[in-house]
């Protein structure tokens, strides 16, 4: 699925922060009504989650139900195993469930994923393959879930290596690029209420400074201020989402006229 660069064709990077990737909807809600047309979409963790949906038609009514309906417990189940204390099967399960036991190559929009090879430490692409197990693997954040295996490779959490996947939608073929990154701003430092709270505390801080080099990467940066929310409660949806296409429309009026008016913006 990678492919020689075209300054054409545009790909959309959504990156990872569980609860906060509900602001990914509003991003394309307001890239839609901007009629900015997208040909490659890449997601990290939640980041996967949502551009999977995306890519094989969900609107962005269809993912803010998906979204408002599914708590985050839904996902996980208990696992009997040394590498986590979760299983994260039931995610791939609602994925099935919403939009088929389906592969990469099915998408209508090409579509890649990235996850962690937990042994190597190896950045891994996910461009082929079943899609739901994808999304397991680049969910799959460490210490929380147990790894997901994929053609023998141990995979956990992309966020660790490239939490918004800007480096795999240029590699896919993409030459105008869009990201979201959901940790640029200064997030609040609520003292966690539970064990899980404070791994992924832990997990997103460090992964935070890991990413900030690729932001440099994308031709426009969309960051919005998610600093009032927290990573897991499920009643702040709406106001993500709200906060996500405001940020969105901001952000892509200040650069349309000469990003997309300039590359034309056609396939």
């Amino acid at each position: 699925m990678t492919g020689k660069q075209n300054n054409k064709r545009i790909g959309l990077a959504l990156g990872g922060g569980v609860v906060l990737g509900a602001a990914h909807i509003g991003v394309l809600r307001a890239l839609e009504e901007m009629d900015i047309h997208i040909d490659y979409i890449t997601g990290t963790s939640i980041g996967a989650f949502v551009a999977a949906l995306y890519a094989f038609g969900k609107s962005c009514d269809e993912i803010e139900t998906i979204a408002g309906e599914l708590e985050w417990i839904d996902t996980a189940g208990l696992a009997l195993s040394q590498y986590g204390l979760l299983s994260n099967q039931k995610l791939g399960e609602i994925m099935r469930r919403l939009i088929g036991d389906v592969k990469f190559r099915d998408a209508r929009i090409p579509l890649g994923m990235v996850a962690s090879d937990v042994v190597s430490g190896e950045r891994v692409p996910l461009t082929t393959g079943r899609v739901a197990d994808a999304v397991m693997a680049s969910c799959c954040i460490p210490g929380i879930f147990t790894p997901v295996t994929i053609r023998r490779k141990m995979l956990i959490d992309g966020g660790l290596l490239e939490n918004v996947p800007i480096m795999m939608v240029r590699e896919m073929g993409a030459g105008t690029i869009i990201a979201v990154d959901l940790f640029t701003a200064s997030h609040s430092h609520r003292a966690p209420d539970n064990l899980v709270d404070l791994l992924l505390n832990t997990y997103y801080a460090a992964m935070r400074n890991a990413a900030r080099p690729y932001n440099e990467f994308a031709d426009v940066l969309i960051t919005p201020d998610l600093s009032e929310f927290n990573l897991l409660g499920t009643d702040q949806i709406p106001a993500i989402i709200r906060t996500g296409y405001q940020s969105a429309r901001e952000t892509l009026t200040e650069f349309a006229a000469v990003t997309f008016r300039q590359t034309g913006n056609e396939n």
